[in-house]
Order: structure tokens, then sequence, then C-alpha cells
């Protein structure tokens, strides 16, 4: 269980917003409830913004009761919508996202997001003076400054329980399976899931993939009676196609390889309790800590403990573990 924050109350908001952006997780539910409900303990009140910046910028937003965030704990997606917004990349557009704030008498901004909406929060501050908070939110878990991140717990689960049955067609046919999962820049669904599969390979972006030899260690070690899962999982990559290239590849040295592309199905579904607990923790911690006076931050997990990471130290980088891929090689010989 996490430690929550015992911090000093030293200010107090009447009204805050709450949005999710960038891509859904499972889980951003569970944030946004614990979120309402910790600032409703606290005597305030809370608009939920509709459709991430977009929605700010257009001032779609409602006001949220505890009756509004009842039963979606359990629920995946975000029932705030989400998406992407390109006028808020500019200045221009986060000068008219302060206006509506202040028009509206929102007082504080949390935003519910990964690394671009974490950025786009950061801007604000910077050059609105708005109080933010962030909760770092995205499947990928490669938000720098947090070991955890709501969602990933969910994607890794989503993965594993379709590979373990398509490890029973794999073992059935003695064939081998490239499973797709998402990443395009961070190996971390495909590392996770590839120790908890026992899978044969990983491939992942913070490595160079050389497909020739590749397909040529895989197809040769198939020939040598070794290698039993038949599983290869590989992160989509930034590059489209990756995986069915390697098909081809495995194909031309005699193999006859499967393609699972799992997609966007390690986004949705119910979140893990894992996953549900994380939300919760990081929403509580998000409101004790903007009364304790914090803005511009983070607040992710290191071990145990719920902690404010400043949002420009964590910006423009991406985490990674490289000690990780060292045990997937090894356990994978």
């Amino acid at each position: 269980m996490y430690r929550l924050p015992d911090s000093p109350t030293v200010t107090s908001f009447n009204t805050i917003g709450i949005l999710t952006s960038g891509g859904d997780a499972p889980g951003m539910n569970a944030a946004i409830r614990a979120l309402v409900r910790a600032a409703l303990n606290q005597q305030m009140k809370v608009y939920g913004i509709q459709r991430g910046y977009a929605g700010l910028l257009n001032a779609d937003m409602r006001r949220l009761s505890s009756t509004s965030v009842s039963n979606i704990i359990q629920r995946g997606g975000t029932i705030l919508k989400s998406g992407r917004c390109e006028a808020f990349k500019t200045a221009d557009g986060r000068a008219q996202a302060a206006h509506v704030l202040r028009e509206n008498g929102i007082q504080a901004l949390i935003c519910i997001g990964g690394d671009g909406s974490l950025t786009g929060a950061h801007l604000l501050t910077q050059e609105s003076g708005i109080p933010v908070i962030g909760l770092p939110c995205t499947i990928d878990n490669d938000i720098y400054g947090t070991d955890d991140s709501i969602g990933f717990d969910t994607a890794v689960n989503t993965a594993l329980g379709a590979i373990d049955r398509i490890r029973d067609t794999a073992l059935s046919h003695e064939r081998l399976f490239l499973v797709e999962v998402m990443g395009r820049e961070s190996g971390f669904i495909a590392t996770q899931v590839g120790i908890a599969c026992g899978a044969e390979m990983i491939l992942i972006p913070e490595y160079p993939i050389e497909l020739e030899s590749i397909s040529y260690t895989l197809a040769t070690n198939r020939k040598a009676g070794h290698g039993s899962s038949g599983i290869i999982v590989v992160a989509e990559g930034t590059e489209p196609g990756l995986t069915g290239r390697l098909a081809e590849q495995l194909t031309q040295h005699g193999e006859e390889p499967r393609v699972c592309i799992l997609g966007h199905i390690q986004r949705g579904g119910s979140p893990t309790g894992h996953d549900r607990v994380l939300a919760s923790c990081l929403g509580v911690a998000a409101i004790s800590y903007l009364m304790s006076g914090l803005t511009d931050v983070m607040v992710g997990t290191v071990g145990r403990d719920l902690t404010p990471a400043p949002l420009g130290n964590i910006i423009g980088h991406r985490r990674h573990d490289p000690r990780l891929y060292e045990m997937v090689t090894m356990l994978h010989k």
C-alpha cells in the first residue's frame, strides 16, 4: 500500500478543474473519482473539463458532485472524454485556456495524462501563474519521475491474458507467433509481458532491431530444437509494419509465423485492482499537495511513497530500465 502524504494546509481553493488528456488509460475514472471526492471533502467546487485541452479552450465543462462519480471506479476510459489539441501547443492557445479558467472562477487545474499532457500543464502555469498538478497516466509507463503510472498494470494483464490463449495454438501447431503490443517509443509493456509469458524473445524500440539477424537466429534455434513457447513479443515501435516485416523475413527462412496485433484492446476494459488503488491514492495526494501550496508538479510514486516531482524536471525525458531488459535476455536463453 502507498504512503499518503501528511502535508500541512497552507492555502485553500474555492474551485478547481479536472481534465483527462492524450491517450485514454484504464484507471482514469478512478483518478477522477478520487480527485472529486477529496476536493469536495475540502469544501471545493469541482468542474470536469470535457475532451482535454480542446474542451478547455471551448469552455466545455460541467460541475461534478459526489453522485457524478458514483459507480465509475470499475469503468475503463474516461467519463470526461479525452483527446489531443494542436491549438493548446501554441502560446496563444494557452493564453485562451487561462482566460477560460479565470472567467469560470477556476483557481487551479489538475491534469491526468502522459508526457505531452503534462508538458502542456507545465507551460500553462509558467505562462499564466495558474496552479497545476499532474497525475501520471499512460499505459506505456515511461513517464520520468515515477515508478508507476495509471493504466500500465491493466494493459500488461490484458496483453498477458491474450498471449496465454495464443500460446495454446502456438504449441499445438509448433509455430512462431509474433504478438505486437503497444509501445511506440517505450518497451515497458513488451518487456513486462515478455517476462510474464516466458516469451522466446522481445523486441523493443530502445534497442536496435536487425530483422535479418533476428529472423536467422530464431529460425536456426527452431531447427536445432531450441525454444519452446513460440511467442515473440514485439513493441509496435515508431515505424508501422515492423512485426509484418519480421514475419516476412522468417518466412524466407522456412518458418510459417503468424502475426497477432493486440492494438487498442490494451487501452480498454475494467482497470485492475492495482490501477484502481494507484489512481485513488494519487488523486487524494494531488489534492493534499495542492493545498500545501505546491504547483507545477506531478504526483508520482517512488517505492511506496507518493512524491511530488517538478514538471520542469520530468518533461522531455523518458524512463527506461536497461537492467530489466538484461534480465529478460538472461531468462529467455
